[in-house]
């Protein structure tokens, strides 16, 4: 290989490692806050599906919880990123929906997309999407999910979908996520109470595993079952929706930012490697000009 090839190698690869050093440290910034509101919203997210949990036990809203709606739509609220350059993220997650829809007819579901990876998957797949945000900004805030949570409620409450489930990739650790699927309606409380397990932190500092318990508290629903519950699993429902998208914008750019470091440590190995490459090939061509040299003086002696 020309020694001019290889140099221009050199500098193109030291150039990507710059660039992707820079995104390293970008997505480490994101990614410190993204983990502290999702380590945050996981003591609320937490809090909200126990009075849930609870509230099932009132044979007063079994119906609400356990009544699921014939003759409707399946729909699946799926999370990914907007971008790539984040590993397996979105991949993983696409792959779960697909396994969870393998086999069933696509007449039957409805998807609510978000992020540009999902909306580009589930459109080239030929899935109907009822609707799809791109965009999302890291602030996002719970109002933000108001409106997916009335599309929801209504399409749910009229029948239109018989049963609605989010799919995301669940905030571990910085180097640990994985997909999720968790059936947000009807509610079952199996599912709740595996949820609020799923929910707690890892860590200590926030709320430690072992303090998850539900206890054996039942509610009393005033004035109504059915005023308090029009009102309340909406609100509730909203609350899971957003903290599966916080812990998807954690692992978002926990994954992002070390796809970029192990860019950057490759970039410096291949820079490593091409210099030795390019020196045995200086020093052979050194060699050559004084082999030619020497023998040319020698041709001159004779």
């Amino acid at each position: 290989m020309a020694l001019k090839l290889i140099k221009n190698k050199i500098i193109t690869t030291q150039k990507t490692g710059k660039v992707t050093k820079a995104m390293e440290a970008v997505s480490a910034v994101k990614m410190r806050k993204s983990q502290e509101r999702a380590l945050v919203g996981k003591a609320y997210a937490q809090s909200a599906v126990r009075i849930l949990e609870r509230i099932s036990r009132s044979q007063d809203s079994e119906r609400f919880f356990t009544s699921e709606k014939k003759g409707g739509k399946e729909c699946y609220v799926v999370i990914t990123s907007d971008k790539g350059l984040a590993g397996s993220l979105n991949s993983a997650v696409l792959k779960e929906a697909s396994m969870v829809l393998a086999g069933k007819q696509k007449e039957g579901i409805r998807i609510i997309a978000f992020g540009r990876k999902a909306h580009e998957f589930f459109l080239r797949e030929g899935y109907s999407i009822d609707k799809e945000y791109t965009n999302v900004s890291d602030e996002v805030s719970l109002s933000d999910m108001q409106e997916v949570r009335e599309i929801i409620s209504k399409k749910f409450e009229g029948g239109e979908y018989s049963s609605v489930s989010v799919v995301f990739q669940n905030f571990v650790s910085t180097f640990e996520q994985h997909p999720l699927l968790r059936q947000v309606l009807p509610l079952e409380k199996e599912a709740l109470g595996a949820m609020v397990r799923d929910i707690a932190p890892k860590n200590k500092g926030v709320i430690g595993e072992d303090e998850v318990s539900f206890g054996e508290h039942v509610y009393t629903v005033e004035p109504s079952a059915e005023e308090v519950m029009h009102v309340l699993i909406p609100q509730l429902v909203q609350v899971m929706l957003y903290h599966a998208l916080l812990e998807n914008k954690a692992s978002e750019h926990s994954a992002r930012m070390v796809a970029m470091k192990n860019a950057t440590d490759k970039a410096k190995e291949i820079t490593k490697m091409l210099t030795i490459k390019f020196n045995k090939a200086r020093q052979a061509a050194i060699t050559a000009e004084v082999s030619e040299i020497t023998g040319g003086i020698e041709a001159m002696k004779s």
